[in-house]
């Protein structure tokens, strides 16, 4: 098998950087803004979030969190939790 003057391991060795400020950039911007849900239960609640796996605690009736964009469907879902309006 033709080695081709080491080319495929030269090839293999070369790694790829992004700058800060690309990364940067992909990571902080969002598709649409965050949402705010009011718990109306009669107790605590924490339910974690079905895309980014983070935790909302929702401590008393009445209150209202804000939640990522990308849980925001998943939130729908739960009876004891309503969309506010803004």
């Amino acid at each position: 098998m033709c080695n081709c003057g080491n080319k495929r391991s030269q090839y293999s060795n070369q790694t790829m950087t992004l700058s800060k400020s690309v990364v940067s950039d992909e990571i902080t911007k969002q598709m649409w803004p965050d949402v705010k849900f009011e718990y109306t239960g009669l107790t605590t609640l924490t339910i974690i979030g079905s895309v980014t796996r983070k935790k909302y605690r929702f401590h008393h009736p009445n209150d209202v969190q804000v939640i990522d964009y990308r849980d925001a469907s998943g939130m729908m879902g739960v009876g004891v939790l309503k969309k506010v309006k803004s």
